[in-house]
């Protein structure tokens, strides 16, 4: 136990992501669940960190802050979500940028990369840097390229179109 416990604080999944950062969660530390991924979660993270998160970080030249990566079932129903979520099998993450607003992310995202689903969750067009992107890979088989907008009461296909200002993305 102890040993995969560091593990988890050590490993890195790719040059600029850590294990740490998908497995941190407060709600894990305050309900003593253990979040801990099994090898085959542990490659779909690397994965996801290879095929998306390092080519958005190369593109935006700044850290990613993932808010949510890997989440135990037990977690995962403790937040309400489901064990079925992507999350869950180390396939999904919710990320930020600091300083660049949520829907220039989710259409970097969108024209530049393979993903299973995009989600722009929480989108408010008044705050652009609120909500967060929820972006997923799955290696086994064909990506879905599915894309949603979540506003915090329904989904609706795609995204939102973006607010230009002077040549940039207003944020």
């Amino acid at each position: 136990m102890w040993c995969l416990c560091l593990l988890v604080k050590i490993m890195q999944l790719s040059k600029h992501f850590k294990l740490e950062e998908f497995t941190k969660s407060m709600t894990a530390t305050r309900k003593g669940i253990k979040n801990e991924p099994g090898s085959g979660e542990i490659k779909n993270l690397e994965n996801l960190c290879y095929e998306i998160l390092e080519p958005l970080r190369a593109k935006f030249d700044k850290p990613i802050t993932v808010t949510s990566g890997y989440r135990s079932p037990q977690l995962s129903e403790a937040i309400g979500s489901k064990s079925t979520s992507q999350h869950c099998k180390g396939m999904a993450s919710d990320i930020e940028i600091a300083g660049i607003p949520n829907i220039q992310i989710a259409y970097w995202l969108q024209n530049n990369v393979d993903f299973d689903q995009l989600i722009l969750e929480f989108y408010d067009p008044n705050d652009p840097s609120g909500g967060w992107v929820h972006i997923s890979f799955n290696e086994q088989g064909s990506n879905r390229k599915q894309v949603l907008t979540y506003d915090g009461k329904k989904y609706s296909n795609g995204l939102p179109d973006m607010k230009w200002k002077d040549g940039k993305v207003q944020s």
